[in-house]
């Protein structure tokens, strides 16, 4: 069964896989609060990744309670996600959250100010379809922001938080989600892994990187006047605007069996093609399919090492980066060298504190994770 604006609905079998054209849940948008339509964040997810996602977590979330609290469910995939998949995943409840001046009526365009949440607890009539009529809609006090005193309720309710938080409040809403905490499976961007909010939480094994989005850019519509005036952007054939954004990962705390998988490793460590760090033991290493099979003590990788992070396999010791280096016992540049940073600084983006001599040059790689194969 699947048209334009229906869905292809498969029982015991797999997950829904719905058009992104279905026509009740996608309509014209309107921004969300002046604060997130400066800074653009209004970005909506592509099904085909929410579903290639959450086909590795199906055992969580029988007999629980989602929240969606970054949503308008009309022009989002995540409630269309579990609103088409409730009976398949055996949800309680599905609660999405929405900005004012949304549409009261989903199925309309009639405007207003009013911020409100939906509640969906299931199909009703027996069509597997999440008709109108079996959908709560329920006003809100405030504007809908999830750090509001009734969204934190809504939020204490839920079990499981799914959604595309605005990735210029990232570390706030990622530290709400400890706060409370709750299970969520969310999208943001590969650098939050060495925020000095978040690479604690990553180091203590606490976070971790999802199953699906390993490395390229992702498609993701945005609201009809933004700007299209970069690479990447476009408009699809639908007449919907998009953009592709690099450095997309999903951050979870939900477990899943591909994270416990060894990293096959069958390069040999030898000290010309491993350098040391200046100011710490350990040696550099470029990509983490190089990773030597035969060497023990600590290495800085790439921060998209996360990706194939085996927490059985290694340990992570630290990030090489302001702050958090130093608490990792990265020693400060020698007076000798400070010099030549500055150089390096001057010739591109350079976030790191680990650094290499070769001859009179400095040599800075990008932020390094520090991490030791555990025996």
């Amino acid at each position: 069964l699947i048209s334009n604006n229906q869905v292809k609905y498969t029982l015991q079998k797999e997950p829904a896989v719905l058009s992104t054209q279905n026509k009740k849940f996608v309509m014209a948008n309107k921004n969300l609060n002046k604060a997130k339509e400066a800074k653009k964040d209004e970005f909506y997810t592509q099904l085909d990744d929410i579903n290639n996602e959450l086909k590795h977590y199906r055992e969580h979330f029988r007999g629980k309670t989602v929240l969606c609290n970054c949503d308008d469910p009309r022009v989002s995939n995540f409630f269309t996600y579990f609103a088409y998949n409730f009976e398949f995943l055996g949800l309680k409840k599905l609660i999405t959250t929405c900005y004012k001046n949304q549409d009261m009526d989903l199925f309309s365009q009639n405007q207003s100010d009013k911020a409100v949440y939906l509640v969906y607890e299931g199909d009703k009539n027996g069509d597997h379809i999440p008709n109108a009529d079996e959908i709560g809609v329920m006003p809100l006090k405030g504007d809908g922001d999830f750090r509001s005193k009734e969204c934190i309720e809504l939020l204490k309710e839920a079990d499981i938080v799914v959604t595309n938080p605005p990735f210029s409040l990232f570390r706030e809403y990622v530290a709400q989600l400890i706060e409370y905490d709750k299970k969520f499976l969310i999208i943001g961007n590969v650098n939050a892994v060495k925020y000095k909010e978040l690479f604690p939480l990553i180091m203590n094994n606490k976070i971790w990187l999802g199953a699906s989005i390993h490395s390229g850019d992702r498609k993701f519509w945005v609201p009809n006047d933004y700007e299209l005036n970069a690479a990447g952007c476009g408009i699809d054939e639908t007449g919907r605007k998009y953009i592709r954004v690099k450095g997309v990962r999903w951050f979870t705390n939900l477990d899943y069996k591909e994270r416990h998988e060894n990293l096959i490793l069958y390069k040999h460590y030898t000290p010309e093609e491993y350098p040391k760090f200046e100011n710490f033991d350990a040696i550099n290493i470029n990509r983490t399919e190089d990773i030597p099979c035969d060497y023990n003590g600590v290495m800085g990788v790439p921060i998209t090492f996360m990706d194939k992070y085996n927490p059985e396999q290694f340990e992570i010791l630290g990030v090489g980066i302001a702050g958090l280096g130093l608490a990792a016992g990265v020693k400060p540049y020698k007076p000798e060298h400070k010099k030549y940073r500055k150089e390096v600084q001057k010739r591109g983006a350079v976030d790191g504190d680990l650094y290499m001599m070769n001859r009179d040059e400095v040599i800075v790689p990008y932020s390094r994770i520090l991490i030791r194969r555990k025996k």
